[in-house]
């Protein structure tokens, strides 16, 4: 599998160690930055990792920052990405079985490297589901079109 990856300072220390468990694996790791732990902003990194898997130039996506979120936040804003981030080995799985996600988002600061190394081999193992989770994923999908109204006002505003 060809996995991109990508970081921020606060997950740069485990981005190197990540990418050479994957390569140990057999898979194909291109690591889009950072090259040091030099203070930087994760949007862009997850922006490079986003639009790598989203053109189809790399199967998944593996983001580490300080938490997690905010750089799953910027790589899901990218068209065809459904990026999300995961602390735990069962949300890993439930989020490749449920929501097919292409893109994790892994916490370098509050969750250990072995803990991340498990996250990923699951993320990278596990298969979407499919049946009643493919309407779904169609449901996520619709929202990276500009011109989807919305699913309508069921409020009376």
């Amino acid at each position: 599998m060809r996995i991109a990856i990508g970081s921020d300072h606060a997950g740069f220390d485990q981005k190197a160690p990540i990418a050479e468990h994957l390569r140990a694996q057999g898979h194909e790791v291109i690591d889009l930055g950072p090259t040091s732990a030099e203070r930087c902003d994760y949007p862009d990194y997850a922006d490079k990792v986003a639009r790598m898997v989203a053109r189809g130039d790399a199967d998944r996506g593996v983001l580490i920052c300080g938490t997690g979120l905010g750089i799953s936040m910027t790589a899901d804003k990218v068209p065809g990405i459904r990026a999300t981030p995961v602390q735990t080995v069962q949300f890993a799985q439930l989020a490749r079985e449920h929501n097919n996600a292409n893109v994790i988002g892994l916490s370098g600061r509050f969750v250990p490297l072995e803990t991340n190394l498990q996250i990923v081999d699951t993320f990278l193992a596990t298969e979407f589901a499919g049946g009643r989770h493919t309407a779904r994923v169609e449901k996520i999908m619709r929202e990276d079109d500009p011109s989807f109204p919305g699913v309508g006002d069921d409020f009376g505003l």
